[in-house]
Parts: C-alpha cells; sequence; structure tokens
C-alpha cells in the first residue's frame, strides 16, 4: 500500500482546504491520475496517484483543513484489504461521475440517508449531491427534483445540473423546497438557515419568486480571504495616490489591423493591446526605476529586472501570474503567456511558482466594460497600471476637433517612495509609446 499524501506547501502557506475528491474507496486509481485537489490560500493544488491500484480508504472529507505532507488516504492492490490502513473518515458515497466529485453522504434533518438496494430500483435522493452539484444547484436557485438526472442510478451530474441552468431551467414550486435541507444548513454554517439560501446576484437566466427576500451565507474560499487581507493589508500600509492620463489607440489600432494577419500566420497567436502597454511599461520602467522598487522596512530595493504581473479575472477571484524578464520578450512572446496564464486560470492550473515574485502589475478593466477606475497595487510592489475600456470621443488634434478612439490610464503608486512627478512622467512614458509604437518597437 501507499499512502496519498498532502503535496508540499511553499514557506508562505501554512495550511489548505481538501476541496474534491474525484474517486471514492473502492475506485481503481492509475499512476499520475488526479484524485483530490486542495486549495491554499493561493491556488489550487492537485493530488495524484503515485501507483497504480484502488483507493482503499480515505483520512480527510471534502472541507477539512489538511496541513503539508498530511495523510489523506490509502491506496494499494486490487485485493488488498484496508483493515490495517489509516484510520478513515466517513467515506463519500458512490459520485455521480469523476467530474463532479465524490456524492457527499449527508442526511437532512436528523433523519438517516437512504441507499438503492441492489437491484437499483430504489430512485436516488436528490438531497445527497454532490460537492460540485451542490454549487451550481444553490447559486442558481435550481430545484434538484426538476433537474433530468443521466448519471448511475439516478444520480445529477454536474453536466446535469449545467445542462439545466443553459436551458433555461428556473424554480418552479414552494420556495423552500428548492433548496435540500443538508445544503441549506451546509451553507448556514451547520445550523438551520434563518431564510431560503438563494445567490445574489441572481444569474439572468433564473427568476426567484416575486416579493422573495432571500439570504444565502456563503464561507469565503481561501483564495477569496487571502485577497481581502492583501488588499486591506495595502491600504493600511501604502500611501496610495492615483494619477491619471489618456491615450489616443489609433495608432496602435492601425498597427494591429495592418499586420494582424502576418502576426498570426508566423507566431500562431493574435496580436493585442496589452502586449504594447507590457513594453511600452517596461521602456518606461528603464527610465524610472523606483516605479520598479519596493519598499522593506526601512530599504528600497530597486530590483534590476523586469517581472510584470497580469491581472487575470477568474472563478475563484483575481489572480496575478508574473511574466518574468519582460525587456528580453518579445510582442508574440508577451501574447503566448497572457495566453497560456489565461488559459491556466480558467482551469484552476495555474502554480504557486506562476504568482511568485513580481515587481510592477498592469489590470485591464476595460475588458469588462470600465471607462476609469483606482487600482490597488499589489504587495509589495508599488505601482499598478490600469488600462480602461477604448471610447471614441471627440479630442483636439492639430486645431481641429475629431473623433478617435480614447482610453484613460491610472497609475496607482506607493507614494511613500514614488513622488508625483515620476509617477507623472512615468505614465506619460507608458502614453507616448502606445501612440507611436514604431519608434517604441524600433528602440528609437
Amino acid at each position: 500500500m501507499a499512502e496519498i499524501k498532502v503535496p508540499v506547501f511553499s514557506e508562505s502557506v501554512s495550511e489548505g482546504t481538501l476541496l474534491t475528491w474525484h474517486k471514492k474507496p473502492g475506485d481503481a486509481v492509475r499512476r499520475g491520475e488526479v484524485i483530490a485537489e486542495i486549495e491554499t490560500d493561493k491556488v489550487v493544488l492537485e493530488v495524484t496517484a503515485q501507483q497504480d491500484g484502488v483507493l482503499q480508504s480515505i483520512a480527510k472529507n471534502e472541507g477539512d483543513t489538511v496541513l503539508s505532507e498530511e495523510v489523506l488516504g490509502v491506496v494499494g492492490d486490487a485485493g488488498a484489504s484496508a483493515a490495517g490502513a489509516t484510520p478513515t473518515a466517513q467515506a463519500p458515497a458512490p459520485a455521480a461521475d469523476q467530474a463532479s466529485g465524490p456524492v457527499a453522504n449527508e442526511t437532512s434533518a436528523g433523519g438517516t440517508a437512504t441507499q438503492p438496494d441492489s437491484s437499483g430500483s430504489e430512485p436516488a435522493r436528490r438531497d445527497d449531491l454532490s460537492p460540485a452539484v451542490r454549487r451550481v444547484v444553490a447559486e442558481n436557485n435550481l430545484n434538484p427534483a426538476q433537474i433530468p438526472a443521466t448519471g448511475p442510478k439516478g444520480n445529477i451530474t454536474k453536466a446535469d445540473a449545467v445542462a439545466a441552468v443553459q436551458g433555461g431551467l428556473t424554480y418552479q414550486g414552494p420556495q423552500e423546497a428548492a433548496v435540500p435541507p443538508s445544503m441549506r444548513e451546509a451553507a448556514s454554517g451547520g445550523q438551520p438557515a434563518a431564510s431560503t439560501p438563494q445567490p445574489a446576484p441572481t444569474p439572468p437566466s433564473v427568476q426567484a419568486p416575486q416579493g422573495a427576500r432571500t439570504e444565502q451565507r456563503v464561507p469565503m474560499t481561501r483564495i477569496r480571504q487571502r485577497i481581502s487581507e492583501r488588499l486591506k493589508e495595502v491600504q493600511n500600509t501604502a500611501a496610495l495616490l492615483t494619477t491619471f492620463n489618456e491615450v489616443n489607440m489609433k495608432p496602435a489600432m492601425d498597427l494591429r489591423k495592418k499586420y494582424q494577419d502576418q502576426f498570426v500566420a508566423k507566431h500562431g497567436v493574435k496580436l493585442g493591446f496589452m502586449s504594447l502597454f507590457v513594453r511600452a511599461a517596461t521602456e518606461a520602467l528603464k527610465q524610472f526605476p523606483v516605479v520598479n522598487a519596493s519598499v522593506d522596512g526601512k530599504d528600497i530595493i530597486y530590483h534590476g529586472y523586469y517581472d510584470i504581473g497580469i491581472a487575470v479575472a477568474s472563478e475563484r477571484g483575481l489572480v496575478v501570474p508574473i511574466l518574468r524578464d519582460t525587456d528580453t520578450m518579445s510582442l508574440a512572446g508577451i501574447e503566448k503567456g497572457i495566453g497560456e496564464f489565461a488559459g491556466k486560470a480558467r482551469s484552476g492550473k495555474l502554480t504557486l511558482e506562476d504568482m511568485s515574485g513580481g515587481t510592477f502589475s498592469i489590470t485591464n478593466g476595460g475588458t469588462f466594460g470600465s471607462m476609469m477606475s483606482t487600482p490597488i497595487i499589489n504587495a509589495p510592489q508599488s505601482a499598478i497600471l490600469g488600462m480602461h475600456n477604448i471610447i471614441e470621443r471627440p479630442i483636439a488634434q492639430n486645431g481641429q476637433v475629431v473623433i478617435a478612439p480614447m482610453m484613460y490610464l491610472a497609475l496607482s503608486y506607493d507614494h511613500r517612495i514614488i513622488d508625483g512627478r515620476e509617477a507623472v512622467q512615468f505614465l506619460v512614458a507608458v502614453k507616448n509609446a502606445v501612440e507611436d509604437p514604431a519608434r517604441m518597437l524600433l528602440e528609437l
């Protein structure tokens, strides 16, 4: 037999939460197969099997706090017995499929969970849902009894729940019955819910009963807790200030339009605006090294390299993976790096290494329609550049009023070490580079 252990955490991570079991005791596993996921305050880590065999037992349930290298379970040969294995936690009920994780073997209102008989003729309980299904049901206020189930023995799979949402299924029936009792207790920390849980805001495809005044208490994920702590820490310690400017995006748009097809044909990736801003910011950081510096006690640390964090929105919250040595990267390399990070963020594959370090950050609220904002720096960095929506506006150009695609830029910075003069000049340098990309690319 071989023990399944929690991966070794980095020095900055003390513990994690067992997020999902993808296998249940008795299931066959293959070497290298992902069998569980652990959420830390930075990333979601995958736990893989170290050998072929059968999951004999588990020592931790979903939602349990786990420490570095702690034993999660045991994998053994198909004929091995788990009698002498590590004491196990209560095993999850059979899962609908691996994608939705194991089914929680919970009871409602103190009752006893029913199990299908050997013939499989008894229908599965609709409040015995896997964590993944339970989340979709709660967030979209679905009635499990109304979801067509395709899983084994009538279980609802995550795909079933998602299909119900995409198909426009809305709750029909008594509001209290929309969410199983076990789900209501979980949402209220084990106590009877004061009111029926419902997500806020309600997704457009789901309509709550008219006049309903519902609430839902949902614990923050570890990543969301960490985001909250870091942002508040920055506000409490840094002297934050923001300066603004605007950039005429027409030259950059003309450049992209002219060379886009050739760029894609050669590099296999589209030319976006973010790579131009990364290059522009890198050149501006060379001119104003203090913007690339950080505070450590009473010292200022000047970095002789340029590692730029790119803020990426994910389902688990805002993450900032790092493009390293951007002064050596081509536009194509930057675009490929950003595309890779975006894909890893969507699939939850970002690693601690991907998000460690960084000397400066860029965030693009314009992708969501933001016209102007004051971004918060990503400590211990001292500045962050905010991009925004491109809007056609009338501007004065060579004594004439013309319509041009304009973008507001924002630079938030730590006024403890960066003076207003340096911040303003840095932002002007970025503006000038983007408005004349040929000079920047030719290093003139």
